[in-house]
């Protein structure tokens, strides 16, 4: 089976990240999975990188394959200009070793920030220093080169939290220049999550649209309506969809998401891999070459 293409990659999608230059506005490109870069005013914010085969390697041979169906969008090793890094949980496709240590090693001053709950976990994968990563709880902030970055809670499956009541499984608010954005790691709709999110009046939100589906074997997230919807529920500006297309047990056809966005008048934009897109306080602009 044919990979799906990336809109751009490797050395055209890096050119397309340094070139980018607004006062105005900021730019976020998607790099697959729930990995999103932010650009603003020559800062960079990277959400959750999955950036090589290390799973597929993990699950070859096994009742659980991860059979990639995507190119692989862009080498860690080349981004070295990384200002924070984020990993929401522990799952290897949003805490992958083989993507994190090489943009540790790379970006001196970078500032890794995970739930407090999983330092231990965290600094024995990524071979870090446990005092390294910045842990975060549901609604404390850590403030960085103009980003507000607030622990939200998330449901994979449940909100699970450790003996100290600190999640396990986390999103992110960050705040700068006047926006707020979404990044709800893994998660499903759980009682109060869009109570939690109003405040933030959210600009732009990144949501899963893999759904929950126990035959898969694995913890779930939104469903494509669900994730429109709660989009909409919010006050969301702007949803990006996430969590597919990259492995072939555990997909979903964004046009379900597009038609569901539809029914609710969600605005919304879906991205191909390596794609960005502008975002100002006055419109949502395509761009990329």
């Amino acid at each position: 089976m044919a990979l799906i293409k990336s809109k751009q990659k490797d050395n055209e999608l890096l050119n397309d990240i340094k070139s980018f230059n607004s006062s105005t506005g900021f730019k976020v490109w998607w790099l697959a999975q729930s990995g999103f870069l932010i650009k603003w005013q020559e800062k960079h914010l990277l959400f959750d990188p999955y950036l090589s085969d290390s799973l597929s390697v993990k699950y070859q041979n096994t009742d659980k394959p991860h059979v990639r169906i995507s190119e692989l969008v862009i080498s860690p090793d080349q981004l070295d200009f990384i200002d924070i890094v984020t990993s929401s949980h522990n799952h290897t496709d949003h805490l992958d070793a083989e993507t994190l240590m090489p943009i540790i090693q790379n970006n001196v001053g970078v500032k890794f920030i995970i739930p407090e709950a999983n330092r231990a976990f965290v600094a024995e994968r990524v071979k870090c220093d446990l005092n390294f990563p910045i842990g975060l709880n549901d609604r404390l902030s850590f403030e960085h080169k103009g980003f507000k970055i607030t622990g939200i809670p998330a449901a994979h499956n449940t909100v699970e939290r450790n003996e100290k009541g600190e999640c396990k499984f986390m999103g992110f608010v960050a705040e700068f220049g006047g926006f707020s954005i979404y990044h709800s790691g893994d998660t499903l709709w759980f009682e109060g999550l869009e109570e939690i999110l109003k405040p933030y009046k959210v600009d732009v939100a990144f949501l899963p649209i893999n759904g929950n589906k126990p035959e898969r074997k694995v913890a779930g997230n939104l469903s494509a309506d669900e994730a429109a919807k709660l989009g909409k529920i919010i006050g969301a500006k702007l949803v990006i969809p996430h969590h597919y297309h990259l492995f072939e047990f555990n997909t979903e056809d964004p046009q379900r998401f597009i038609e569901a966005c539809e029914h609710y008048q969600t605005n919304h934009k879906v991205l191909e891999m390596g794609e960005g897109v502008i975002i100002s306080k006055l419109k949502y602009t395509e761009f990329y070459h």
